[in-house]
């Protein structure tokens, strides 16, 4: 583990301590309603061999607060040494998970809350000085981020899930017909990527540093069903032209042809969202769908998926003051006017929604309402530093997976920033993913 030496800012232990404890209770509320909406066999059950039962994650969860909020932060003893290994997510692939002595639900829920009860008390006495894990409360940000990012992955799950409908949320706000314009020119040159100053950000979003981009059209609002669906109809899946080689070969192999839970009823298409079947809406963006599907899109639009860093740049530089802002509306933390997060709603906004969000330029939904497909493969910044576990981000850095920006409505805003990072192998398609294009601004 190491622990880097950082300049210490002045803290204020109260705000931090309420901040901690609010996304904490934020994430455990969550976690609750996602595996006490289901009974126990849903609970103990492998819906999907690309999902672990419900039950790992939620003591799973547990088990990760204990190790560094109760031991690594707190120093105390392990409560229950003996089931670490069952909930290693590095230890066991999430297909064998379902083989194992896994705790069952009403311990499960009890291990949990009491690693919970106790973690109260440490953020009690908490002064948020010393090691770079203690300091500014990284650590209980990284936990509430940890849980928030399973409750992502259960969510996932539920929509895998097979029976009746297990969970309702509130429609977004209809809104009008997006008419704004296509696409949106981004000035070439530099700007700051990442950051070295938000206090939780995670290992891969560090550090800050001046990257030149060229200057670029990017689409203003993220690519939508109906558009999606021109791209199927004019015989997109069928086409080798618009694939990449390994894409062409996967949607052979899998027989793709149209987003995840999608299928078609004699002229329209349907889809299943959380146990419900529905008509396809036109102006929601496309989600379910995996890189490779993204790309072939993008090239069969004329255009290209974004780069990381031109995605970055159209979501936080303002080109009137050259600063890269926390979020595209500034630094303020999200708020219900500014983007979709936080499984508030249980399907993506109609494109064109949250004007307050827009970026400077006027690029809209940059955060919120599904992960975005970027070109780019993980790999570290200039400077980057494992902290405060290589598995975290270092073990996945390479051309195995694609960057994804910008959080859906599955992500709280904890775990959602204008730097953050999210990654995944090309096929993936049960992530809530979607995607924007963009073109150079040479290109005609």
């Amino acid at each position: 583990m190491t622990d880097p030496a950082i300049d210490e800012p002045t803290i204020d232990a109260e705000a931090l301590r309420e901040r901690a404890l609010t996304t904490l209770t934020t994430a455990r509320t969550r976690t609750t309603l996602l595996t006490s909406c289901v009974e126990d066999p849903d609970l103990t059950a492998q819906h999907s061999p690309l999902m672990s039962p419900l039950v790992w994650d939620l003591a799973h969860i547990g088990n990760q607060e204990e190790l560094w909020l109760l031991r690594a932060v707190a120093g105390r003893d392990a409560m229950r040494p003996e089931i670490d290994g069952l909930y290693d997510a590095f230890e066991h692939p999430r297909s064998e998970r379902p083989t194992l002595p896994l705790l069952p639900p009403a311990e499960a829920r009890a291990y949990a809350a009491e690693v919970r009860g106790r973690v109260m008390d440490v953020l009690e006495g908490a002064d948020f000085h010393g090691t770079r894990l203690t300091q500014a409360g990284f650590a209980f940000g990284m936990i509430a981020q940890h849980e928030q990012q399973h409750d992502e992955t259960m969510l996932i799950t539920h929509q895998l899930r097979k029976g009746p409908q297990a969970l309702t949320a509130p429609e977004p706000e209809p809104v009008a017909l997006f008419t704004g314009p296509a696409e949106v020119l981004v000035p070439g040159g530099p700007f700051t990527m990442g950051t070295s100053t938000e206090p939780w950000a995670l290992d891969n979003e560090r550090p800050a540093h001046r990257r030149e981009v060229a200057s670029f059209h990017i689409d203003t609002t993220p690519v939508t069903n109906g558009a999606y669906q021109a791209f199927i109809e004019d015989g997109g899946y069928d086409n080798e032209r618009w694939w990449t080689p390994e894409g062409w070969a996967h949607v052979r192999k899998n027989s793709l042809h149209a987003p995840l839970f999608w299928h078609r009823d004699g002229k329209q298409w349907l889809r299943r969202r959380f146990g419900v079947t529905e008509v396809v809406p036109p102006d929601e963006p496309v989600v379910h769908v995996c890189w490779y599907e993204a790309d072939a899109y993008a090239r069969w639009a004329g255009r290209r998926l974004p780069t990381e860093a031109e995605w970055e740049k159209a979501a936080r530089h303002d080109p009137a003051t050259g600063r890269s802002t926390r979020y595209p509306w500034g630094d303020a933390d999200p708020a219900p006017e500014h983007a979709n997060l936080g499984q508030r709603h249980l399907r993506p906004a109609p494109a064109g929604s949250y004007p307050a969000g827009e970026s400077p330029l006027g690029v809209r939904q940059l955060i919120g309402d599904v992960w975005e497909w970027t070109a780019s493969d993980f790999l570290p910044y200039p400077g980057f530093q494992a902290f405060p576990y290589k598995e975290y981000s270092e073990v996945f850095f390479g051309p195995e997976y694609k960057v994804l920006r910008g959080g859906s409505f599955a992500v709280d805003q904890v775990a959602c920033r204008g730097t953050f990072r999210n990654w995944d192998y090309p096929i993936r398609r049960q992530i809530f993913s979607g995607f924007r294009t963009a073109r150079s601004a040479a290109d005609v």
